[in-house]
């Protein structure tokens, strides 16, 4: 049993650094050829295209599990529920350590509108135990609302952005400096280098990218699946902790280069926008599939995801309040609240979960 638990620890692990290299590697950047070659307007392409990039692997995982028999829903909406708020405390309070900076309060204003609708939502469902076809449509709609109003913004509320789009880019190299990682990790760069073509091809690489991050999101499903049951902890608690740490590191590491190179404003904006996309599209989107494909509404029978929804909303709450008292100013004091607010977070999930 412990060398089958490491056997599957392992695997979630590999997937994590794969994941990181299809979505930043390939991924995104041919999302980006493809919003060239069609003349999407930034603002647009940034809200689906790159949006769609960064949390690609949450929404694989979410579909992955809903359409998995025996009822592992809770793994996929544990997943981006727990990325969510890795994102909003660990991410900006990265951002907060790197440098100080001076943000735009309109984009983060029209970020937290839209966030905190869709986590009502969201607890809303949880609370009633069951998503139905409504539900999963406010979600998605929310998001076309989300759209309309990232183009429209500027011209209603005028602000200076500190720069166009962020640069989704995870510094594998750094990492390949271990000699035992480089040695370990050198068959899957391989084995991704043979199966992508020239980016110039990029529908090609797109199509690919969507290939491999399917196959690896049905890895860490199954692997999460069973850790849960070897180590006798809740679904949830694994994809509420472990997975959505692992799937956001990337993010994280972005969005503290962008922000230590004094583009605070583009972390943040990241971080809750990718966070939009998460909780509307990303669980919206396999709902709504289910329910059509199965007939029936979707079950969700969690406290810890209920909870969790709570501290969400809460969350969004306090950085707000935090960013709004401080002149939307980010400092290192700030970071430090939001990172110590996170790591208390997991430990009570986790002693709960034992307890």
């Amino acid at each position: 049993m412990t060398m089958e638990l490491l056997a599957f620890i392992l695997a979630i692990l590999i997937s994590f650094y794969m994941l990181a290299q299809v979505t930043d590697a390939y991924f995104i950047p041919a999302l980006e050829r493809i919003s060239e070659k069609n003349n999407v307007p930034s603002d647009v392409a940034g809200t689906t295209f790159m949006a769609m990039g960064s949390s690609a692997p949450e929404l694989f995982i979410a579909l992955i599990a809903v359409f998995r028999p025996g009822g592992h829903e809770e793994i996929g909406m544990g997943t981006i529920v727990g990325s969510a708020l890795f994102n909003i405390l660990v991410i900006i309070g990265a951002a907060a350590l790197a440098r100080k900076a001076t943000l735009s309060w309109q984009p983060i204003l029209r970020d937290v509108l839209f966030y905190l609708l869709g986590i009502g939502v969201l607890a809303w469902v949880f609370f009633n135990n069951s998503i139905t076809i409504p539900e999963a449509i406010i979600l998605m709609v929310l998001y076309i609302g989300y759209i309309f109003a990232v183009i429209k913004w500027k011209k209603w509320f005028p602000y200076r952005d500190d720069a166009e789009e962020i640069e989704h880019q995870v510094d594998v190299d750094k990492v390949k400096r271990f000699k035992f990682l480089r040695w370990l990790l050198k068959p899957f760069d391989l084995l991704m280098k043979v199966t992508y073509p020239r980016i110039r091809y990029h529908w090609a690489v797109f199509a690919i990218s969507i290939i491999w991050i399917s196959i690896l999101s049905w890895v860490l499903v199954e692997s999460a699946i069973h850790v849960s049951h070897a180590l006798n902890v809740p679904e949830a608690i694994i994809a509420l902790t472990v997975l959505a740490i692992g799937t956001s590191v990337p993010d994280l590491i972005s969005s503290y280069l962008v922000a230590k190179d004094g583009k605070g404003g583009m972390a943040i904006s990241n971080a809750i926008g990718s966070n939009i996309f998460d909780v509307l599209i990303g669980l919206g989107l396999p709902w709504l599939i289910s329910i059509l494909f199965y007939g029936e509404e979707v079950e969700v029978i969690s406290k810890n995801l209920f909870t969790s929804v709570i501290v969400l909303f809460s969350s969004v709450i306090v950085v707000f309040l935090l960013l709004a008292w401080r002149r939307w100013i980010i400092r290192k004091q700030t970071g430090i609240i939001l990172i110590g607010i996170y790591v208390l977070y997991v430990v009570w999930q986790v002693l709960d979960s034992i307890i």
